[in-house]
């Protein structure tokens, strides 16, 4: 009896031993989901990652390991992106119900969960392929050296895995690389950078320098030190023992320490940028108003709905003209009209009457097609420019694969005509100057922005509409605009439906911010700017050079030690 209950014990501890990993794992993904909205924990984005890459690193350790992966790598490793993503994205679920729109409520829950699931394995697909690469990286030369010792009866000695500095290399590149793989596609948000907005600005001024990736580049190579210093805790013992210079300090501690001096020296590199004084000339100044119409989308497209965008944004802009101000902004959809009507609704009137620029969001109709966009009204009440949303929402405003899904799934757009994307290249000329615009989800895109920029755009105009979702949302999408307000030294004007509203500095400061949920009409200067970063002249020049010298040290040190 005594031994069938230990051995009973013993097969629930067996049990228990195999579910660490994934519980390590999911734990420090969800970790990592913390630091963004609405916790905003933004210091655990330094030690999140670090279980993950112990994990990964004793995984390609493993003498049985063969490429591409042992058999445990990918769950947990997609176990830690469900972590990260599911929590980072969980606002997506807020969608539901759609009833308005006529979809019943059960369908509608349906529609909710499937996006969530699909964008959390969006996400930890990323994880899990940079889990496998890294891991087959790591254990190639093992693998290759025992496929060819069975032709030869005396073996060379087992080949060395790439010494731990070289794996922070090798790891961080693969990161960067992935993430711009992944930002190139047309589904995009939770990159590791943003984990660090709105809170740690000193950080985010890396920006001006690679764009997104030296953020994630810092944050990967600090988690992989970190990480090095737990996995070398034991095994450099006998090292140290023969190496004077380290026989004061263990080699464990030299990882930490260089985890330390790089995040230090990161940080000052951020503050040296960030603490630059930026002009202010009156030649430059620009009074911009924005209204926040607060139209919740349960009633935005029907009667009652355009009676209160009509209303409260030509109430709005007449309160805004009253102050001298330069230019209206209005949000993503503000009228959600096409051009014609737009053209005779009593906001252009008043603008027409009070001769003040104003930014209307609405819809331009082409055929049988439309296009998101953002107006230029003039004071003489005519269309000088538009911008047209080109980077539409999957699903929401247009179904992948179309002709083949499009009978599966029925198109959430809020119009009955087909949506189609501006041109990747266009650009918004103002009376005065050029603009960069990023409509809504376009502000995950950093090279939108960074393009416009290049191409002579002196502040930033960001319209959205996420009246859908929590207050989790908008807060990560007003983090998303500091962003791109930092990497592209530009003033940074946001005007929403519901909020959060904001103006911002090009040092990333929230000068204010609206509530939530309200209507809210507010003026504020910001100022023009030429500059042009780094970033903005070179693009993101620091991944190649990432994964040109993660390859060639792996190559180095490869052949060197055979």
């Amino acid at each position: 009896m005594q031994k069938r209950q230990s051995r009973k014990q013993g097969e629930q501890g067996k049990k228990f031993t195999i579910l660490i990993p994934y519980l390590i794992a999911l734990s420090s993904g969800v970790l990592m989901g913390l630091t963004v909205a609405p916790f905003g924990a933004w210091f655990l984005g330094w030690i999140a990652l670090a279980p993950l890459w112990v994990l990964v690193i004793r995984s390609s350790q493993r003498k049985n390991s063969t490429p591409p992966t042992p058999h445990l790598l990918i769950p947990v490793s997609l176990v830690w992106g469900i972590g990260y993503h599911g929590l980072a994205l969980s606002w997506i679920t807020g969608i539901h119900p759609m009833t308005w729109m006529g979809v019943p409520w059960l369908a509608s829950l349906a529609i909710a969960l499937f996006c969530w699931i699909f964008i959390t394995l969006w996400g930890a697909a990323l994880v899990a392929s940079w889990a496998i690469c890294f891991s087959w990286i790591l254990s190639f030369k093992v693998w290759i050296h025992r496929k060819f010792q069975s032709f030869s009866s005396t073996p060379p000695l087992l080949p060395s895995p790439p010494p731990p500095l070289i794996r922070v290399l090798i790891g961080t590149a693969l990161w960067c690389g992935l993430e711009a793989l992944w930002s190139a596609g047309p589904l995009w948000w939770s990159s590791l950078s943003y984990t660090q907005s709105p809170y740690n600005l000193v950080i985010l001024h890396l920006g001006q320098l690679s764009g997104p990736s030296a953020v994630t580049a810092a944050l990967v190579a600090v988690n992989g030190l970190i990480a090095e210093a737990w996995i070398n805790r034991r095994d450099a013992e006998s090292v140290e023992r023969k190496n004077l210079i380290l026989s004061s300090m263990p080699l464990r501690f030299v990882y930490l320490v260089t985890a330390a001096t790089v995040f230090i020296t990161l940080h000052l590199i951020g503050f040296g940028l960030y603490t630059r004084p930026l002009p202010q000339p009156p030649e430059a100044a620009l009074k911009v108003g924005i209204i926040q119409g607060n139209i919740p989308n349960e009633i935005k497209l029907y009667p009652e709905g355009f009676r209160r965008a009509i209303e409260g944004y030509t109430t709005g802009y007449l309160r805004l003209a009253a102050q001298d101000v330069d230019a209206v902004l209005t949000p993503e959809g503000a009228l959600p009209f096409f051009q014609n009507e737009i053209m005779r609704s009593s906001l252009v009137t008043a603008v027409r009457e009070k001769g003040v620029v104003a930014w209307i969001g609405g819809f331009y109709k082409k055929g049988s097609s439309y296009t998101n966009s953002l107006f230029t009204i003039a004071g003489d009440g005519e269309i000088k420019s538009r911008y047209g949303k080109a980077k539409m929402v999957p699903i929401g405003e247009y179904i992948p694969f179309e002709s083949i899904l499009g009978g599966i799934i029925s198109r959430l757009s809020p119009l009955d005509e087909h949506q189609v994307p501006g041109s990747p290249n266009q650009v918004f000329d103002t009376p005065f100057g050029r603009a960069i615009v990023g409509i809504c989800y376009e502000s995950a895109f950093s090279g939108q922005f960074r393009r416009q920029a290049a191409a002579g755009g002196q502040f930033i105009l960001s319209p959205s509409n996420d009246a859908h979702y929590s207050a989790a949302m908008p807060a990560q999408h007003h983090a998303q605009d500091i962003m791109r307000a930092i990497e592209t030294d530009r003033w940074a004007v946001r005007a929403t439906n519901t909020g959060y509203s904001a103006f911002v500095n090009p040092h990333g400061k929230t000068l204010w911010i609206s509530g939530h949920n309200t209507y809210e009409v507010y003026a504020q200067t910001i100022y023009r700017r030429q500059t042009q970063t780094l970033y903005v002249r070179w693009g993101d020049w620091l991944t190649p050079l990432l994964l040109a010298a993660g390859t060639i040290t792996w190559l180095i040190q490869r052949f060197s030690s055979e």
